[in-house]
């Protein structure tokens, strides 16, 4: 029985090691798309008389979309690149242990 627990309480203790700090949520790509369309609505809500209220709406569709797919690439990006150096630490660390428990 007490075997039982001891092995339970390694098991979270490693796995609580293991947790990487939490990173708010990205926003979805919609909610971006939504958020500059917003924002370049009403920034060019002069120039919605002179082209057309439904000119405008498409152009503004267009380009937040533009924007929005290339903020999500941006963002993906930058997660592959700390995670990859957040890897790599990890294995560095490994290294550093074997060569302990080697010279021991």
């Amino acid at each position: 029985m007490l075997n039982l627990y001891y092995h339970i309480i390694t098991k979270n203790i490693i796995c609580m090691n293991q947790q990487e700090t939490v990173v708010a949520p990205t926003p979805s790509k919609k909610q971006v798309r939504k958020e500059i369309g917003d924002k370049l609505t009403g920034a060019l809500a002069e120039y919605k008389q002179e082209l057309g209220e439904k000119k405008l709406a498409t152009r503004v569709k267009e380009v937040s979309k533009l924007i929005s797919r290339d903020l999500l690439k941006i963002s993906k990006k930058h997660r592959h690149e700390s995670k990859k150096a957040a890897d790599s630490a990890k294995k560095a660390a490994v290294r550093k242990a074997e060569k302990k428990a080697v010279k021991k």
